[in-house]
This record gives C-alpha cells, structure tokens and sequence, in this order.
C-alpha cells in the first residue's frame, strides 16, 4: 500500500460514507412532508414511528462522516468546520432538534404539545437537507478561506480567535455559501431527492391504504422538482471551469470543464454513476407501473436508495480524483484543498485502513437490525402492540 493509494483510499471511504448520509436522508424527506401526508393525529405518528426506527442512523451515519473526514483530511476538517461554523452549527442544531423532538414528544409533561415537536421535525426535515446540499455543492462553486501552512509551526501567529493554518475570509463564516444561487440549487436538489426517497421510503415500511396513495402522488410531484434542480446543476458542474492541480509542484489553477473530462473520461466512474441515475429513475418509475389502486409496488426504495449512493459517490470523486482540488478557495486559490496538501500522514492513513477493515461487520450487522425492525410492517393495530414507541 503506498501513500498514494491510501489516500484515494480515504477519499473513496468519505465520499461512501457522505452517500449513505443521503440516502438515510429519507428520514429527514419523510418528516418534511409529516403534516401533507398526515391528515389526522393517528397517521402523523404512524408517519414518525416509521421514520423513528431509522433516525438514529442517519445520526450514526452523520457523526461518522465527520470523525472519518477529520481523521483522513484533518485540515480540511479545521477549515470547514472551523470557518464555516455557523452554516454546520446550524445543521446540527436541526440534527439535535430531530432527536428531542422523537423523544419528547409524546412525555408526560409535554407542555409544548405534540404539534409542536412534529414542527420540529418538519423543520430539520427541510433544514438538514437543504444546508448540507449546500455545504457539499462548495465541493464544486467553492469557499471564502485562506490557508497559510507556513503558521502550522508558529506559534506566534496564533490570533484572537486561535486560528493558526486556516482562516475564513469574511465574518459570516459559512453563512455565505447561501447567497450562492448554484449552493441553492444543489441544495434544493438534495431536498427534493430526499423527499422522494422517503415516500419510497413510508410506501414500504407503512401497510396504510390511505398513506400509501397519498405517497404516490407525492412522489411523482418531489421526483419532477428534483430532478429539474438536479439536472440544472449538473449541466452547470459538466460545463464550468473546475480547479485542477499539479501533483509535483501543487500550483493550483483553473481547467476548463474539468468535471466534464474527470467524469467522462473515466469509464469505470461514468458507469458507476450512470448506473446510480438509471436505479434512481427505475425506482420511481417501477413504483408507478407496477401499482393499480390499492396493490401497491413497495420495493422502489431500494433500487432508488442503492442508485442515490451509487450516483453521489461518482460526483463526490469527480472533485477529488485526477488532480482535482476537492475543496476550493474563492479567496485564494492557491489555497485550495486537494487530497496531496490535506490529507493525515501515511502511519495514520495505514493504521486506520486496518481499522475499516471492521466496516463491513458493521454493515451486517446494520442490516440485520433493520431486518428485524421491519419484520412487520408498521399499522395501526402493530402500532399498539409496540411497548416502545414514539
């Protein structure tokens, strides 16, 4: 294993990690459309039942992206999470909101109310989402820091706000990356995509007559909105300059279409993310055509679940691999992100490639309790016989 492979290693481990956190975002697609889909009191908490045992791996899924960005891209971790604290603060403020909202929201004492904590979750059903397409479209449009590594051994340069190698450029700290229309767009695609996967998402987990059709028609209205944003965006990703780098020298600078030649000049990852699009697309479609009035297809969500990661690991790597700056500066380009000037040390990287080799016992073991969880479909009269429920 060289220091180069354990590099596009990590890469590929973080974008994997991001792609499920998309796809676990049907949680979050459900909870926005809580009170369109729930007319009456017993739906709406058969609707948070159903999302409430999946919340915790989205949560799961959300912290152990962070901890493996921070342990294989540790200055990135401190530039973004660093500089761009109010955008991420605002993320997991709504990420907690989710959490308190399932647990109290039916307690003994509840002087809110129970509508109040399903506003809640709509709220971080709309916030997450958007927020974190926007805060991943940066991949692409870019961000407002300064990175001067020269500090990362002076201790005197140490400023008020105990900012050594990276600093944000201006004083909104994140906030900025919304006043970029194309950051919005990406992020309302996100949004979108996460709304349709998790009508697919309820079609499946929820035996109700009722919700199930209400989900259909909801499906093909998100599906059409997302697929307008997404389409949108990436026309625009295929079409820009994107920010290229020598290997040898780092020298930073500007390639015309980048994107465009890293994503179809490589076959292998033109086909992993044609696949993903093609599932995305037969997931929705399939749900459509194999359903007449109450006999309702409920597989879609994996075909369009599986194609979502699939489809979002490809653009993930299309910003990282081939020379390509993952991460870059709309302040000074030379100090943009890229996996060579970023990354931990190869004892780090090569110590916690052991470490992943327990990842896929994990994802058994994922698999298994989502099995179990879903052994039954949720009803009304399930519902009742569950001792623990939200």
């Amino acid at each position: 294993m060289t220091y180069e492979f354990l590099q596009h290693y990590w890469c590929f481990i973080v974008a994997l990690l991001a792609a499920l956190l998309v796809f676990l975002m049907f949680v979050q697609g459900a909870n926005s459309q809580l009170f369109e889909l729930g007319r009456t009191a017993d739906e709406r908490r058969l609707l948070v039942n159903s999302t409430g045992r999946k919340w915790e791996f989205t949560f799961t899924t959300l912290v152990t992206f962070g901890g493996a960005f921070f342990a294989s891209y540790p200055l990135f971790y401190s530039t973004s999470f660093g500089g761009a604290y109010w955008l991420w603060m605002i993320i997991l403020f709504s990420f907690v909101l989710q959490a308190v909202s399932y647990e109290f929201q039916n307690k003994l004492g509840n002087l809110l109310g129970v509508r109040t904590f399903q506003a809640f979750l709509v709220i971080n059903g709309i916030v997450g989402p958007l927020l974190l397409g926007g805060a991943v479209a940066t991949f692409f449009t870019g961000s407002n820091f300064v990175v001067e590594t020269s500090n990362m051994l002076n201790t005197e340069s140490i400023d008020a706000s105990g900012a050594i190698v990276s600093r944000w450029a201006n004083a909104s700290h994140g906030l900025d990356a919304l006043l970029d229309p194309w950051n919005l767009v990406f992020g309302l695609a996100v949004l979108f995509l996460a709304r349709l996967l998790g009508n697919l998402y309820t079609i499946n987990n929820i035996d109700d007559t009722t919700l199930r059709q209400r989900n259909r028609r909801a499906l093909l209205i998100n599906s059409a909105i997302f697929l307008i944003f997404f389409l949108t965006f990436f026309v625009y990703v295929m079409l820009k300059d994107g920010y290229a780098y020598d290997p040898s020298t780092l020298v930073v600078t500007m390639e015309p279409s980048k994107y465009f030649h890293n994503l179809f000049g490589s076959l292998p990852l033109l086909t992993v993310f044609l696949a993903g699009v093609i599932l995305v697309l037969y997931g929705i479609i399939i749900t459509f055509i194999k359903s007449r009035n109450t006999a309702t297809y409920i597989h879609g969500i994996w075909f369009s679940g599986i194609g979502t990661v699939l489809t979002v690991v490809a653009l993930l790597l299309t910003t990282a691999y081939f020379d390509t700056c993952y991460y870059p500066s709309n302040a000074d380009l030379q100090s943009s992100l890229n996996m060579h000037n970023s990354c931990s040390s190869e004892f780090t990287l090569r110590t916690m490639f052991y470490v992943s080799l327990l990842v896929p016992f994990v994802l058994a073991y994922i698999v298994y309790a989502w099995r179990s969880m879903d052994r039954k479909k949720l009803t009304h009269e399930e519902l009742e016989k569950e001792e623990e429920k939200y």
